[in-house]
């Protein structure tokens, strides 16, 4: 029988008290919890954080890497939507990401992909069907029906749309949300039809309004999306209703940090600790109804060791009492990983990225640091024999997406803020059905930073006039296989890269990754045309 004891003070969330305590543990069950004399010396005992919306593939890593990461910052479990893979691979993808997680001692909560395809307006690899929706929400390891992203068609009342809501309420599963923006009428419609959560407010306003809705807000601070500032004020008033998550974190960061940055932030910003740890620690797991440890009597042993309640260094971190980290470094072991794909395009030729000119005003993607949202601006290009040259002088650069699926033209357009002023960049990981995206300033560097993922089969990469490199992903074209912290050090030297080559945003290539997302307006581009996420539909790039 494995059995240990554990003291510290002991932070009792539901009563909000801190109390010294001896923590015994039996079999990975705390067994009994027993004041002791006070000691200020020793550490806080709290529940392990949890990121309340995430995509694992985002990381670049597989769920067993992603957990060796995860697990030094206090995170002990994560709600985690694989419809990443699932737009590359279809249900073997979200096989593949269970099997995957499983086999390392960390708590990974899937969804069922509620849009696969996202939309009709790109090309995917993968398509989750109704019945495959049925078939995953019978699992006891699906735990809910990931974000539904056509907004229009839930406010719509879509009868596809309904009947996957309708299979979630069926099984007693929440359906998360994705609805940016959305306000008024719309959110009333969009919550009436059994939303509970959203992750994707980026005002205040918005986010009231879907409170008062009775939905839960997870406030978001990814890599690219950072939402903290704008909505953390929410929690004192509405602490039962927020939540914490990174919806999509790069190797390099989750390195660094993790939930436990958030919560350090928010007392820092003068809000109520007990509060603060409501929305780390319980929130998620009484929406979600995990089978995460609450420092109760009969619950799993997974808690975490903080050295005080400012900072929240985290000293140990448990998982069904299994010690998983420990000053700073994962004590989970690597474990073999396999490879999954679905890649089928051929190596391009330069000419394919030529766009014939029809005026020299176009319209503008304007990327945003920190932000999904796209507003559409024009500006004017350089015309050169007939086709459209990026502009690197106005910050005006060319922005290809390549179908990755099966050989046809690249799409084209133009893109703001970026800041290259050289090569190229681009990326297999392109949100959602991960085609290759690309920009920069000349054909012929676009056309190298394209062919060397293609030669690899996914990856990130980026070209330059002295040099070239690339971090190869082949798992979907979107994950390594191999050790998290490797890749996370590989991340740290491409993305110093892009930014030598001017390149001002926080994160590029997290920032590129949503260039072709549809579902987040305004402008994005996918491999079939530039689109208007307003209306949802193709325009041209060439102004009238």
């Amino acid at each position: 029988m494995s059995v240990f004891r554990i003291s510290g003070q002991f932070v009792d969330i539901p009563h909000q008290t801190i109390f010294c305590a001896e923590v015994q543990i039996e079999n990975g069950v705390i067994v009994s919890i027993q004041k002791i004399r006070e000691d200020k010396t020793l550490p806080f005992i709290l529940p392990g954080f949890i990121d309340a919306h995430v995509h694992i593939e985002s990381s670049m890593l597989v769920p067993s890497e992603f957990a060796r990461l995860a697990v030094p910052h206090g995170t002990v479990a994560t709600v985690s939507d694989p419809h990443e893979i699932a737009n590359v691979c279809g249900m073997a993808g979200v096989n593949y990401m269970v099997d995957n997680g499983k086999q390392v001692p960390f708590k990974f909560y899937f969804g069922a992909p509620s849009c696969v395809p996202a939309t009709p307006f790109e090309t995917a690899g993968g398509e989750i069907t109704v019945q495959d929706i049925h078939d995953l929400l019978e699992r006891k390891e699906i735990s809910y029906l990931a974000e539904m992203m056509n907004w229009p068609g839930t406010v719509n009342r879509d009868p596809i749309v309904m009947e996957k809501i309708a299979l979630a309420q069926k099984y007693g599963k929440p359906v998360d949300g994705h609805a940016p923006g959305l306000k008024g009428e719309l959110a009333t419609k969009y919550a009436s039809a059994g939303i509970t959560t959203d992750h994707e407010c980026f005002t205040k306003e918005e986010a009231l309004d879907k409170i008062h809705l009775g939905m839960k807000i997870a406030i978001r601070e990814g890599s690219a999306a950072k939402n903290f500032e704008a909505l953390i004020d929410l929690m004192d008033d509405y602490p039962d209703m927020i939540m914490f998550c990174s919806d999509d974190k790069h190797p390099d960061n989750l390195a660094v940090s993790h939930i436990n940055e958030l919560v350090k932030r928010a007392v820092a910003k003068g809000k109520y600790v007990f509060d603060v740890l409501k929305a780390a620690c319980v929130n998620p797991v009484q929406h979600y109804s995990m089978e995460v440890g609450q420092l109760k009597v009969g619950d799993p042993a997974d808690f975490i060791l903080v050295e005080d309640l400012k900072d929240f260094t985290v000293i140990q971190t448990f998982i069904d009492g299994k010690k998983v980290a420990e000053n700073g470094k994962t004590l989970i072991e690597k474990v073999p990983n396999k490879i999954i794909n679905n890649f089928n395009t051929s190596k391009k030729r330069v000419e394919e990225f030529g766009l014939s000119a029809n005026g020299n005003k176009v319209r503008i993607i304007e990327a945003l640091d920190g932000q999904l949202i796209t507003p559409e601006v024009h500006g004017e290009i350089i015309v050169h024999d007939g086709y459209a040259q990026s502009n690197p002088k106005s910050d005006i650069l060319k922005i290809t997406v390549v179908n990755r699926y099966q050989d046809v033209k690249p799409a084209v357009a133009f893109i703001k803020n970026f800041g290259l002023k050289e090569g190229a960049i681009a990326s297999s990981v392109g949100h959602d059905s991960h085609n290759i995206i690309a920009v920069g300033v000349d054909d012929a560097s676009i056309c190298k930073a394209v062919n060397l993922l293609i030669e690899r089969k996914g990856g990130v990469s980026a070209v330059s006039r002295e040099e070239e490199m690339v971090l190869a992903l082949p798992v979907g074209g979107i994950m390594s296989n191999e050790d998290g912290y490797q890749v996370a050090e590989e991340y740290t030297r491409i993305d110093q890269m892009a930014k030598k080559m001017g390149s001002k945003l926080q994160s590029p290539f997290m920032t590129l990754s949503f260039m072709a997302l549809l579902v987040i307006p305004d402008l994005k581009l996918s491999d079939k045309g530039l689109f208007d996420g307003q209306k949802f539909e193709f325009v041209d790039v060439f102004l009238p």
